[in-house]
């Protein structure tokens, strides 16, 4: 049974990227949480998916993270936008999500900037109570990827990628080759995969699988496309909904 990852919590009941998001992910049975940080101004690593505050902090002063301080952010009602019930959400920092994650779980960070993040976050996952299997980084970035893995190689660190159709050839790449040898390049411990089924198949995994690399899929609220991923072998699926997929695969054992 792949592991079930909450993307950004259990996002799609609770506002995404909140403490109230991550609880509610363990509550829902999640195995993982993934969650998505930038660095602020004043080095402080907070828990954001996009660049600036606007979409998830609306009708307030927005801010670019990376520009703005801590104490700026924090100001921000990142609650209400989804529902008056989680009004009052604020700005996680690492700490405090690393905080939620129970004995025997894990979290997925994700990298959302650049390689200027990497020594802060070496010291705040040092500091954490986690070990070092509880804790996997992810990211897009080649870049920040190969420099993770020399210099926090005790945490495995997965490369992430989306695919494009060439309008032309109606090709998908990157292809399976070219994947292959970015994981080879940065010395990724594994693939986090777009849940593209036309991209997604028996030779991509065993390819992967042949670097001795783990494979992930994200984001995944198709029960069907889950089962069929499982049935692949993937190691871990993330979705909105943690709970109806754990259902979903549940169902497919009995």
């Amino acid at each position: 049974m792949p592991l079930i990852v909450a993307h950004r919590g259990a996002s799609h009941d609770a506002p995404e990227n909140t403490l109230a998001a991550f609880e509610l992910a363990w509550e829902q049975g999640a195995d993982v949480i993934e969650g998505d940080f930038y660095l602020s101004a004043d080095n402080q690593i907070v828990c954001l998916h996009d660049k600036t505050t606007t979409r998830t902090a609306p009708n307030q002063p927005s801010y670019t993270v990376s520009e703005a301080t801590f104490d700026q952010l924090r100001e921000l009602d990142f609650g209400a936008w989804k529902s008056p019930e989680y009004a009052g959400q604020k700005i996680p920092t690492l700490s405090e999500v690393l905080a939620t994650v129970p004995a025997g779980k894990k979290i997925f960070v994700e990298i959302k900037c650049g390689v200027e993040i990497l020594p802060v976050l070496k010291d705040q996952l040092a500091e954490s109570d986690l070990l070092p299997d509880q804790i996997v980084l992810i990211c897009f970035n080649t870049d920040v990827v190969k420099q993770a893995r020399q210099t926090m190689g005790q945490y495995q660190t997965n490369w992430l990628t989306s695919y494009r159709r060439h309008p032309d050839t109606q090709t998908l790449s990157p292809t399976t080759p070219a994947i292959v040898e970015t994981l080879r390049q940065t010395s990724a411990s594994g693939l986090g995969t777009k849940d593209d089924m036309d991209a997604i198949d028996a030779d991509l995994v065993n390819a992967v699988r042949e670097l001795g690399c783990g494979i992930h899929a994200w984001t995944v609220d198709n029960p069907t496309t889950a089962k069929t991923l499982r049935q692949l072998g993937f190691d871990s699926i993330t979705t909105n909904q943690p709970a109806n997929i754990r259902a979903a695969l549940n169902s497919s054992t009995n």
